[in-house]
């Protein structure tokens, strides 16, 4: 009984060493959990069309403390969503020639301006790919696993969106 008492204290000691360990080497790696982006502004005006990322586009500038305003005279800055684009490639095929692997990519397209500056900024395009394995013995797994590629394309995109944006100083008046 006491045998199994002390390899117990064993463990629990080599699981709080791990613990630690892990701790303290993310900590020298300059880990750290994604915080508030750093905006310049807090009120954004967004015009163009509706796309797949507006929804997350929105909630994220709202954890960010920026306001989306509906009127473009109560904005710090204006963003336009100028459209998106969803591809699927065949990335390769097996003998028989039939699909091995896909290549998914999605982009976006947007600029920015002061309200006081009739002149947009270029065009940034963000850009996402990911490539998937398929079969057609697995094909409802091959979709759940395509839609959750593109999930994760499209909140790459808004990160490195608002990544973009923390780079806009506008003038404000």
């Amino acid at each position: 009984m006491q045998n199994s008492h002390t390899n117990q204290n064993r463990f629990t000691k080599l699981g709080l060493g791990l613990t630690l360990l892990v701790s303290l080497s993310l900590a020298a790696c300059g880990f750290q959990l994604r915080g508030v982006a750093d905006l310049s502004f807090k009120t954004l005006y967004i015009q163009g069309g509706t796309l797949s990322i507006s929804r997350e586009l929105n909630q994220s500038l709202k954890t960010n403390g920026i306001k989306v305003v509906k009127e473009l005279e109560d904005a710090e800055l204006l963003l336009e969503m100028m459209g998106e684009i969803n591809e699927k490639r065949i990335l390769s095929l097996s003998g028989g020639g039939v699909v091995r692997e896909y290549e998914l990519n999605y982009s976006v397209k947007f600029r920015t301006r002061a309200p006081a500056s009739p002149t947009w900024s270029t065009v940034q395009m963000v850009q996402a790919r990911r490539d998937f394995s398929y079969n057609d013995n697995a094909l409802l797994g091959k979709l759940d696993e395509e839609a959750k590629l593109a999930a994760d394309m499209r909140s790459d995109a808004v990160r490195e969106v608002l990544r973009r944006l923390t780079a806009i100083k506008p003038e404000i008046n």
